[in-house]
């Protein structure tokens, strides 16, 4: 297939270059793709699948100006492909819209929420979701649209777990903010593979969860990567630090989110790294 991925430049998006080239002709483009009508009509002319993804880092200290920014790189350039898309004299066979499991509402571990809760959330997160969402839903048919939803990305190099290793590594890690917060990740690879997976099987849309099925607490979670690292793990980092660290965007690492993918599972779909301490096991021994 011809694929168009937009926000390819960021962690998702240099994954699935990588390994869809290996089988599809793949073209990626960051921001710049939005500068322009006839820029974003350039970049999508001829694809047969558009993948995306395009989104301001949300893993940054928050004001309102960035605030602004999260949403106009989401929602607006949504608007703005939703546009373009209908100006095509081809418009794509599918079309795969990102969003994030903020849309849910804050839960516990032992109560997880799926697809079939809609129910969204309150609050910054759910209310850039829940936007991010109905504008995708414009982009064609519903039998055309897929809309993934993940938890935090687990990967060595780049995002939230990266941004982990220097104080774990030197034995100050310790659960965020009291750690009894659900969270809710997924291997990079298994994001990968889920996206081949949704590829590969054309009848398939509507939203997926991209997640383990096993959410864990900060406290677990942190367990097992000060355990993977052969660290300890006693030295809490509370609220307060993490304000003053992002303002607002404290909230990323504070929303308890217990989210599985039962859409993925019940078609088939086998998780590579189920559990965190496979996931961490990997990512970090190797």
């Amino acid at each position: 297939m011809n694929i168009c991925i937009l926000g390819g430049t960021g962690l998702v998006g240099q994954a699935l270059k990588q390994q869809l080239s290996k089988q599809h002709k793949v073209n990626t483009y960051g921001r710049s793709a939005f500068d322009s009508e006839d820029t974003l009509l350039q970049s999508i002319r001829g694809a047969q699948l558009i993948i995306f993804l395009s989104g301001a880092n949300i893993g940054q200290r928050w004001n309102k100006t960035y605030k602004q920014e999260l949403w106009d790189s989401r929602v607006k350039t949504a608007k703005m492909l939703s546009t373009a898309i209908k100006k095509l004299e081809t418009p794509p066979q599918r079309i795969f819209s990102a969003s994030a499991i903020g849309f849910y509402p804050e839960n516990h571990c032992d109560q997880p929420l799926d697809e079939n809760d809609t129910q969204p959330g309150t609050g910054f997160l759910a209310d850039l979701s829940l936007a991010w969402e109905d504008a995708a839903k414009t982009f064609c048919p519903s039998d055309k649209l897929v809309i993934t939803r993940f938890g935090v990305v687990l990967d060595k190099s780049q995002g939230a777990l990266s941004k982990m290793l220097p104080a774990f590594k030197l034995g100050l890690g310790g659960p965020v903010a009291g750690g009894n917060q659900c969270f809710s990740w997924v291997h990079i690879d298994d994001l990968v593979n889920a996206f081949e997976f949704l590829i590969a099987n054309r009848k398939l849309q509507g939203v997926f969860n991209i997640t383990s099925p096993n959410p864990l607490t900060q406290h677990n979670f942190a367990k097992a990567l000060a355990n993977t690292l052969n660290r300890p793990c006693f030295l809490p980092l509370p609220l307060w630090q993490l304000k003053l660290m992002f303002g607002e965007g404290a909230q990323v690492l504070t929303h308890s989110s217990a989210v599985v993918p039962t859409r993925l599972q019940e078609q088939g779909f086998q998780f590579l790294y189920p559990n965190a301490t496979q996931a961490l096991q990997n990512l970090l021994k190797t």
